[in-house]
């Protein structure tokens, strides 16, 4: 009975593995660039180990720093080697070598050591890459050099720390330093290019139904584009889309400069090549992502170059660093994901990703939605998922981004871009516009992608042969198959209920560590996730059909119930695959692997199994027949939990994360054990398995019980930090006549996970439930600050008296006019000035309806709650911003027609410090991230 415990904790262990194991190569940091030093002769290894003509046997290690002892390779690669990096040949062309030579003067030093190197190594890289004398070396220099540059664009672009909108470190300092950088590139390109630059700083407003609704309108903001194309021109083009803003009190290295980095270097090697476009490239490197996506939408509605765009390629981030996932792809256009398929060096790709994502379940978004909605132009979406733990904190630093990480996406982006650039099939895109693909990477290494009619026309396929297979037995005489139905239907229903029972059992621990206040301990420990609800799913999984087996098949064959409940397990993957297959889901896919490859498996194993029983061929036999879908499954499953346990640590105080992660972890047990529930009904004991898995199980919620694993970790190689806001406000509430009816300023404290505070008051006892801050029930979004309408999210907040805030530039709010319009409705006209951000909220009284307003495409959008909500920012020199809405009074009320308020947040600069909110940030222990700005509030009712 070992077997089945066995299976599914080394599938457990597997992705557990693969999570805690990145799967880079390479240095374990990817610092500053390494000067190279003179240096002792290295060893250098035997011959046979490394054979002269292969460089992948023969990389540079900086741990073992073996040189390579190759027949023909007398003078080693101790250059390179002492250079740092880790070094792969790629096979792919980057640029001419003499293009190289020709600017020699003006690479870096170590770069110009670089090529010094390759070119003098010109013999023994030619007869490794097996290429002509004219390209030896080629893909190690340019990979070289792409991956200094792109680490020298990255260094200089964090280290002028939070790029907020609006703030000179965004709007001057990193726009010039980009605009320095492309004209350095266009002095260096070749001359079949034409580069043109273009500053763009619009104004607009759209609407979007990201975090259950609200306006946005941006003035003023930042747009660095660059377009190159042949020197003829091009009718046609393909973008490539990236933001240099980040959040506050964030360096933003993975979110997003490394991508800006890397395309920086894409622009540089495809304008230097000598090899003409078909079409032409445009780079937007936007000032305004992290704004809600102000600066794409600025973009692609009012620049006359979008109207060339056929296809964009958007490089975002939700982790740092790791392998960049392709996540979102069209909508429809299946030609693209051909693209991707053909052109990337490194494949990573799940069309799971895709409607994972799109469901609406991870509470983000990107520019991919802007230049779908409304631009109406298909693409594809890459994200960096790996360690998000850190994503928009202080620790997303260049030094924690690999050099593989930087290598992988330089590699796939140049070379999707390049395919797209001469692609036959971009000018007349619209043609291949129909239908979606399935897609999904095979351990990284290559992508399977089909069209979904061909997936549904397997699915069918695979769904027939079961129903041949299940049918052939169930309409069998009685007399050859005994009560085969009725076991078959009893089976199915005590899988079901084994199932079930194991999802509330682990939910009822779930919930019960929720409520003793030890939620999110594994989020340090992952170990402790699976030690508690995993063993806890599976030991209800065996326990049930223990009994099941022995107090209702007393007298049934241990091989015929093993059969049969084999026969239960592939009928509820077949009608997952029916159910994903009718609702049109190309995840279908899955389930049809756990068909089709069970399915053959018993067919070659079935007459050995009848005579032998289940003996040690048939379990080889089995267990290898099983690799396929439980290796993806593994594979599937550590994406999963890569990406949604950092989440859930900053998924609000109102989703418990314990019964999340607890329900993935049954659901994952259910799978994994599917077809090994037979071997239950197969082994002579399952006792001391139960209580085994009892005991870990116990150990490890008294563990828990005792506080012994804390969720947040302040470990420089691997921090985890526990996230919390901090908002030093003064408001200020006015009644109808404009007296003020109350004044106040305090601290106001919001933690983005399920603990709440509990983890900090011991360090900061002043912040208690004493201090929790009371919704004003009059007030839009309860009378607070938010800066996004996250209001349904985070309902547990504390407000901590403090004194008044007085920023040396208070925003402004008037009533410009009040009208009456022919169709019976006030028009009310506002103007506003002040800081970059600003967050305006607006609810109508009984009897009043907003019917329009001068924001958006003119229709009010309701935030979550029925209150409405309008984020405001501008870059520098923005005008005052006026507007207008219109309110349909249908019964006139003492109490006045609507109610607005504003919140000005200051996020950079002096204003966005106070001495009490410096004092009250330097108590927090080193696991925290605070991040703290000044913000006013003023509420006014008409």
């Amino acid at each position: 009975m070992g077997f089945f415990p066995l299976y599914t904790f080394f599938s457990y262990f597997f992705f557990f593995w693969l999570k805690t194991s990145p799967l880079q190569g390479g240095p374990a940091a990817g610092g500053t660039p390494v000067t190279p030093t003179p240096g002792p002769a290295l060893p250098r290894c035997p011959p046979a180990t490394c054979p002269e003509r292969s460089l992948a046997l023969c990389r540079f290690r900086p741990l073992t720093r073996r040189r390579c002892g190759g027949r023909g390779c007398s003078q080693g690669r101790r250059g390179l080697e002492r250079l740092g990096w880790r070094l792969r040949l790629v096979a792919m062309e980057w640029g001419s070598e003499s293009a190289a030579v020709s600017d020699f003067h003006r690479v870096p030093e170590i770069i110009k050591v670089s090529l010094f190197y390759v070119r003098s190594q010109r013999t023994c890289l030619r007869r490794e890459v097996g290429g002509p004398t004219g390209k030896s070396g080629l893909a190690l220099l340019v990979t070289v050099i792409l991956l200094v540059a792109s680490r020298d664009y990255l260094e200089h672009i964090t280290s002028i720390g939070p790029r907020t909108t609006g703030s000179p470190e965004n709007e001057i300092v990193t726009v010039r330093y980009l605009l320095e950088q492309i004209k350095r590139i266009e002095v260096q390109s070749s001359s079949v290019h034409r580069i043109s630059v273009d500053v763009q700083r619009p104004t607009g407003s759209f609407s979007i139904d990201f975090l259950g609704g609200f306006t946005s309108y941006y003035d003023n903001i930042t747009n660095v584009v660059v377009k190159l194309e042949p020197r003829d021109g091009a009718q046609h083009a393909v973008l490539a889309n990236c933001h240099f803003d980040s959040v506050a009190n964030s360096p933003g290295a993975s979110d997003d400069a490394v991508s800006c980095s890397v395309m920086l270097e894409v622009l540089r090697v495809l304008s230097a090549s000598s090899e003409a476009l078909h079409h032409a490239v445009i780079f937007l490197f936007n000032g305004a992502e992290e704004n809600v996506l102000q600066a794409s939408h600025g973009f692609i509605t009012q620049h006359p170059w979008a109207s060339l765009i056929r296809a964009f390629i958007n490089l975002e981030a939700a982790g740092v660093g790791g392998k960049e996932l392709v996540f979102q792809t069209g909508p429809e256009n299946p030609w693209l994901v051909q693209a991707y398929v053909s052109a990337a060096k490194h494949p990573f790709a799940s069309v799971v990703a895709q409607e994972v994502f799109q469901s609406g379940i991870i509470p983000s978004d990107t520019d991919f939605r802007i230049y779908r909605d409304f631009g109406n132009i298909p693409g594809i979406d890459l994200a960096f998922i790996e360690n998000g733990y850190i994503y928009h904190t202080k620790y997303d630093t260049a030094d924690r981004i690999l050099t593989d990480s930087i290598q992988r996406a330089g590699d796939n982006i140049l070379a999707v871009l390049k395919y797209l650039a001469t692609s036959d099939m971009l000018p007349s895109s619209s043609k291949y516009r129909h239908g979606n693909m399935v897609f999904f990477d095979v351990l990284g290494l290559f992508v399977i992608a089909y069209p979904s009619r061909v997936g549904s026309i397997i699915n069918s396929v695979v769904v027939m042969a079961v129903v041949l297979y299940l049918g052939k037995k169930l309409l069998q005489p009685k007399h050859k198959t005994g009560n085969y139905m009725k076991d078959f239907f009893c089976a199915l229903g005590i899988t079901l209920i084994s199932w079930f029972t194991c999802l509330v059992t682990v939910l009822i621990l779930a919930v019960f560590v929720s409520l003793i206040g030890q939620s999110l301990s594994w989020y340090n420990h992952f170990y402790v996730s699976v030690c508690l609800y995993g063993t806890a799913a599976v030991a209800k999984i065996i326990l049930i059909h223990t009994l099941a087996k022995k107090f209702y098949y007393v007298n049934a064959s241990d091989r015929y119930l093993g059969e049969v409940f084999f026969d239960t397990s592939l009928c509820v993957h077949c009608v997952s695959l029916v159910a994903l297959t009718y609702r049109g889901l190309c995840s279908a896919f899955i389930s049809a692997v756990w068909v089709a490859f069970p399915l053959l498996t018993k067919l070659c194993v079935h007459k050995d199994f009848k005579q032998h029983g289940a003996q040690g061929r048939f379990i080889a036999f089995y267990l290898l027949g099983m690799f396929v879908p439980y290796l993806y499954a593994s594979y599937l499953i550590w994406a999963v939990f890569e990406m949604f346990t950092p989440i859930l640590g900053r998924s609000g105080s109102e989703i418990p994360p314990d019964v999340v992660l607890a329900s993935i972890l049954a659901g994952c047990t259910m799978i994994l054990s599917s077809y090994f529930i037979s071997f239950i009904y197969l082994a002579k004991s399952t006792k001391s398995t139960v209580l085994t898995l009892t005991s870990v199980c116990a150990v490890t919620l008294l563990l828990v019980c005792s506080g012994a694993f804390f969720p947040y970790s302040s470990h420089p190689a691997s921090p985890k930090p526990k996230r919390v806001f901090l908002q030093h406000v003064t408001r200020t509430f006015h009644d109808l006549d404009g007296s003020v009816t109350k004044r106040d300023s305090g601290i106001w404290i919001n933690g983005f996970d399920y603990t709440g505070m509990s983890h900090i008051t011991p360090h900061v006892p002043e912040i208690n439930d004493s201090i929790r801050a009371h919704c004003e029930e009059d007030a839009p979004l309860c009378g607070f600050p938010w800066y996004l309408p996250v209001h349904f999210l985070i309902r547990k907040n504390w407000y901590l008296p403090a004194p008044e805030v007085s920023p040396g530039d208070p925003a402004h709010f008037r009533l410009v006019s009040k009208e009456q319009t022919p169709w019976d409705s006030v028009k009310l006209t506002f103007e506003a000035t002040g800081p970059s951000h600003m967050s305006f909220y607006v609810r109508t009284h009984k009897g009043s309806t907003l019917s329009q307003w001068s924001l958006g495409n003119g229709t009010p959008v309701t935030s979550k709650g029925g209150d409405y909500f309008v984020f405001y920012s501008h870059g520098l020199q923005a005008s005052a911003w006026r507007f207008w809405i219109e309110v349909q009074v249908l019964e006139e009320r003492p109490e006045g027609m609507v109610t607005v308020a504003i919140a000005a947040h200051y996020l950079s600069g002096e204003d966005k410090k106070s001495s009490q909110l410096d004092a009250l940030r330097a108590k927090f222990p080193d696991w925290t991230f605070p991040s703290a700005w000044v913000c006013t509030y003023n509420l006014f009712v008409f």
